[in-house]
């Protein structure tokens, strides 16, 4: 019978080398569904993968789709090296957009400068404060992390729906839910005409930097690493599993919060019941895809918005179905964690003494 046992080392090369395997197989398996599908394999290929790449409007776009992705991406980082597995950063996402764009609701006739500094600094706190509850229940009663935070996605979404259809629906808005459009002064300023690539881009490229400092250069970083790579170690060495479990999962938190306050604030401009298109889901790709490395998260954030683009730009000029953007991603994971376990396992055959007996 075949068996996995654990290798003795684990091969740095191949570990950075599983992740282009990974999009390489997908794009193979990509061009398989195609053709099962009617659809020219190449065209189809060219328009996920290439397309969105040639043009200005296409980085523009890939630019927009990256910021979230890469903000959450490198906030689950932190959680996934010490071994706090946040599974819920789409709602600490959403509690961000509520806590931000709340100010821009209460303020909507405010000029004041300092109004969009004060959303990201809310959105910020208001996604910590969504993962506060996790870190408060994992350290208090030992709950399990991964159920409370994804639990916490409902609640998030159907506050969000309420005060959109409720107490902060649009009075001027024919019924639709969601609120005002936020003030000249709440929304992030567009580095070019024409293009909806704005301020919040620029602040996302600064963040896989300083995450990288912190993880590679701090005490921080080095004890984030320790307990989860070695807890019992950590413990040994003094470093406080309470602590960590609360850093680790408010700097998700945090950076989920601050990534939903500049989508509200960029792209849409209010609140809607739909701000996000699972952003907080697909970040857990983006930071494996990574290899939970700062800029590994980036160049995987960017990849994993050429794929979103690619995917809106396939339903209109080749007829290809929504569900084949999350098909695509379902497989670059696919991929990623079987390259993962033969990274870390091999497969032992069976002795001859054991076949005969």
């Amino acid at each position: 019978m075949l068996r996995l046992e654990p290798r003795s080392t684990q091969s740095l090369s191949a570990a950075w080398l599983s992740p282009m395997l990974a999009l390489v197989l997908t794009a193979v398996t990509g061009g398989i569904i195609f053709l099962a599908m009617g659809k020219d394999p190449a065209t189809a290929l060219y328009i996920y993968f290439v397309e969105p790449l040639t043009s200005s409007s296409g980085l523009s776009e890939v630019a927009v789709k990256a910021g979230p992705l890469v903000l959450i991406g490198i906030g689950l980082s932190f959680g996934f090296r010490a071994g706090i597995w946040n599974i819920g950063a789409e709602g600490q996402y959403i509690a961000g957009a509520i806590a931000g764009g709340g100010l821009a609701v209460f303020w909507y006739e405010s000029t004041s400068a300092f109004l969009l500094p004060a959303m990201l600094l809310t959105g910020i706190l208001g996604g910590m404060a969504w993962a506060a509850i996790p870190a408060l229940l994992k350290t208090r009663f030992n709950a399990n992390e991964i159920l409370v935070s994804l639990m916490l996605v409902y609640v998030a979404e159907l506050l969000l729906v309420h005060l959109v259809q409720g107490p902060w629906r649009n009075p001027m808005g024919w019924g639709f839910p969601g609120t005002r459009v936020f003030p000249d002064a709440a929304t992030m300023p567009l580095l070019f005409t024409g293009k909806r690539v704005h301020l919040g881009s620029v602040l996302t490229l600064a963040v896989p930097f300083i995450a990288w400092f912190l993880l590679a250069r701090t005490r921080f970083g080095f004890r984030i690493k320790l307990f989860g790579s070695a807890p019992l170690a950590a413990r040994h060495a003094g470093v406080q599993s309470n602590r960590i479990i609360w850093q680790s999962l408010l700097i998700g938190g945090g950076l989920a919060g601050l990534a939903g306050v500049i989508e509200a604030a960029g792209t849409i401009g209010q609140l809607m019941p739909d701000i996000s298109p699972g952003y907080g889901f697909t970040a857990i790709i983006v930071a494996f895809l990574g290899r939970l490395h700062p800029v590994g998260v980036l160049l995987a954030g960017i990849a994993i918005a050429v794929t979103y683009i690619g995917g809106e730009s396939a339903q209109i000029s080749a007829g290809l179905p929504k569900a084949v953007t999350g098909l695509f991603q379902g497989i670059i994971l696919f991929y990623l964690l079987a390259f993962d376990l033969f990274t870390r396992y091999k497969i032992v055959l069976p002795s001859r003494q054991a076949v005969q007996q």
